[in-house]
């Protein structure tokens, strides 16, 4: 019975070593999804220890059902703790090409003209706002703002921030508090997504939930928080690179602007290029012109509006918007043969699906998988690398005025 003991103790032990040693070598990239098993490695290896320490004649053989019962809670938690891995699992990063070296930060603003929706504290709305940004760099660079999609988070395209900061931008991605799935603000405030908001945005891609003119309703809301939000911060960048000596805002060339965002976040982007008169350029993956979009009671429809869009607007499409284009009239103001439109670039990367062009797919695979319904046909690290040269190459030229910018039309 003691030589059993032992055996399992000393196995206990090296296994929590030999993790040791592999989370200390390239084998094993430490994280939180490591964070489990860590631990419980750590508390058989202690309890190895112990009865190892015990000595021989205190060691009484236990009853067959007890034994049973250990083995079942020891593969429970064992499987528990190989879940984050899973989920969560280690992967490359798409690569950087830029020279300068990348550093972030986050802030959080107040506005004090607007009262937080959806709580009845009568509290200011605070947005949560994170940067990447170039050191080691001398002069100032263009301002890149970003705006999330429905549930997603500051950190949803941290590939693409990352390239366009070593190249020379400083990028503020916006939290959007209650419709981002977690955001913490500096005191380490975490507000989660609001179940309403949920609901809404879920309930909109059903039919027969909402009439066409709720719909609109609906997406117009969403627009003016999202709108709001992101003003707030271009806003309050503005008046800190004129007065603060924090050097991230120093960085800062506020005569160039440009906006971006991923689904409903491409949506306020679009909308903020024709709200603002110093926003250069406009970057909208996959979204739908919901702002440009009016209800025509006559028909219970939404049309397109009838006014040109004076902004320069890269578009990339994956197969999920792609297919609806001319089709779902919540896409009208997309068709390509709009001709307010007329001087954007579109590119369709085919084979993708909506979460592609973000770096979910690479995050964790299986979550983008269900979330998507579906595995995407495109090489995820393909997808990812292609889209950000291209978002650097448009920003490049319209911002920066370096080079020409012809896109693919198909990737």
């Amino acid at each position: 019975m003691y030589s059993r003991i032992k055996l399992l103790s000393w196995i206990r032990i090296t296994l929590f070593i030999v993790f040791v040693i592999l989370t200390l070598s390239p084998v094993i990239e430490w994280g939180f999804s490591w964070g489990l098993l860590a631990a419980l490695l750590f508390i058989f290896a202690l309890k190895g220890s112990v009865d190892l320490l015990r000595k021989k004649t205190g060691v009484r053989p236990s009853r067959r059902s007890t034994r049973v019962w250990k083995r079942l809670l020891t593969a429970v938690a064992l499987l528990i703790s190989l879940i984050p891995p899973i989920l969560f699992p280690q992967y490359r990063a798409p690569e950087v090409t830029g020279e300068y070296e990348v550093r972030t930060a986050v802030y959080t603003y107040t506005d004090p003209n607007r009262v937080e929706e959806f709580t009845d504290t009568g509290e200011r709305r605070r947005v949560n706002v994170k940067f990447w940004y170039p050191v080691h760099a001398e002069g100032k660079y263009p301002l890149i703002v970003f705006s999330h999609g429905a549930y997603g988070v500051r950190e949803s395209n941290a590939s693409t921030f990352t390239e366009l900061a070593s190249h020379g931008y400083v990028v503020a991605s916006v939290d959007h508090p209650y419709h981002s799935f977690y955001t913490q603000s500096v005191d380490g405030k975490v507000t989660m997504i609001n179940a309403d908001y949920m609901r809404e945005v879920n309930d909109s891609n059903k039919d027969g939930i909402y009439t066409m003119e709720e719909l609109y309703g609906l997406t117009q809301k969403w627009m003016k928080l999202r709108t709001g939000d992101m003003n707030l911060v271009i806003d309050h960048i503005l008046e800190k690179a004129a007065s603060s000596e924090d050097p991230v805002y120093q960085l800062i060339d506020t005569e160039h602007i440009g906006v971006i965002g991923h689904s409903m976040g491409g949506a306020a982007s679009v909308a903020l290029g024709r709200e603002r008169s110093d926003v250069d350029a406009v970057v909208n993956l996959d979204a739908p012109f919901f702002t440009e979009l009016v209800y025509d009671r006559k028909i219970n429809d939404l049309a397109a509006k009838d006014e040109p869009y004076r902004v320069p607007l890269l578009n990339i499409y994956t197969d999920d918007v792609w297919r609806q284009l001319g089709k779902n009239s919540a896409y009208a103001a997309n068709n390509t043969g709009n001709p307010n439109f007329k001087d954007a670039y579109t590119v369709h990367f085919v084979g993708a699906k909506h979460l592609s062009l973000t770096d979910l797919p690479l995050f964790s695979p299986i979550l983008a998988n269900m979330l998507q319904r579906g595995q995407a046909d495109i090489d995820k690290y393909y997808c990812i690398e292609t889209m950000n040269k291209l978002i650097l190459e448009f920003y490049d030229y319209t911002l920066k005025g370096i080079g020409q910018f012809a896109p693919q039309a198909v990737y």
